[in-house]
């Protein structure tokens, strides 16, 4: 009689069937999670440059950034760098209408990279 000491291709293929169902379950639980986190950091982003347009604007006698650029360099650096939003693009600014309101807009064309529809991520968005 010969023993080998090896596993049988019956005994690999039941490992293999059971890893494969456990990573299954692990991407089920843990796959809409990514969406959420990359929205978190989004509104993170957009009340950052919120803060930084205020003291922007107390700085410059109520006089708001025309660009987000508007924030880096001149007298006094309000953010190291304009970042891009979790999904690769560009965060939209949209400086006040009225002089006397501070009602500036902020905010990431989300996943799809088209301003203007549900996916859309503004600091008044609510979590999914």
């Amino acid at each position: 009689m010969r023993n080998n000491g090896g596993f049988t291709l019956i005994e690999l293929i039941l490992v293999t069937v059971i890893i494969g169902i456990l990573a299954g379950m692990v991407v089920v639980n843990y796959g809409g999670r990514v969406r959420d986190t990359q929205i978190r950091a989004a509104k993170g982003d957009i009340a950052s440059y919120g803060n930084a347009i205020d003291l922007y604007a107390l700085d410059n006698n109520d006089e708001y950034p025309k660009s987000l650029s508007d924030l880096v360099g001149g007298k006094r650096n309000y953010v190291r760098e304009i970042r891009k939003d979790p999904w690769g693009n560009e965060y939209i600014y949209k400086p006040p209408t009225d002089i006397m309101k501070a009602d500036y807009q902020i905010s990431s064309a989300g996943p799809d990279g088209v301003p203007g529809n549900d996916d859309d991520v503004t600091s008044t968005s609510p979590l999914p």
